[in-house]
């Protein structure tokens, strides 16, 4: 199994059903996924437990992610789509980097300079594997 997918299923299930937080298991890519996506406003916080304080954890450790909603109650996530999968890994140089639902959403791609955002990736003019979009 992909453990982002898993990742990004879980927060896209907890997102549409109007879910407080999700937990996912940790591990540094996903950390860092989850930081561009509080970065770029999609979710509220994130919090890295750490299973040696709570021994009900798994041993691996997990990221509590806080979801965010707008006034109405609706999802700031509306859609998250996995691009690059084990079985079939996508790479783009910087100038073929694609754009999300024209600009509203972000591409994460993860790099040799560390996991970015589309347009970040664009001005340091380096390319990498597209991980995700989310609009």
């Amino acid at each position: 199994m992909d453990p982002i997918s898993n990742m990004l299923t879980s927060v896209r299930n907890a997102s549409a059903k109007r879910k407080e937080r999700v937990d996912v298991p940790f591990s540094n890519i996903k950390a860092n996924i989850v930081k561009v996506l509080k970065d770029e406003g999609f979710i509220s916080n994130y919090k890295v437990l750490d299973p040696k304080t709570d021994k009900t954890l798994d041993r691996r450790g997990v990221i509590r992610i806080a979801l965010k909603y707008t006034q109405s109650k609706k999802p700031v996530i509306i859609g998250i789509r996995r691009s690059s999968r084990p079985g079939l890994r996508i790479y783009r140089p910087y100038t073929e980097i694609p754009k999300v639902r024209a600009a509203f959403g972000v591409t994460i791609i993860s790099t040799s300079k560390g996991i970015l955002t589309g347009d970040q990736a664009k001005k340091e003019r380096v390319g990498g594997e597209v991980l995700c979009q989310v609009w």
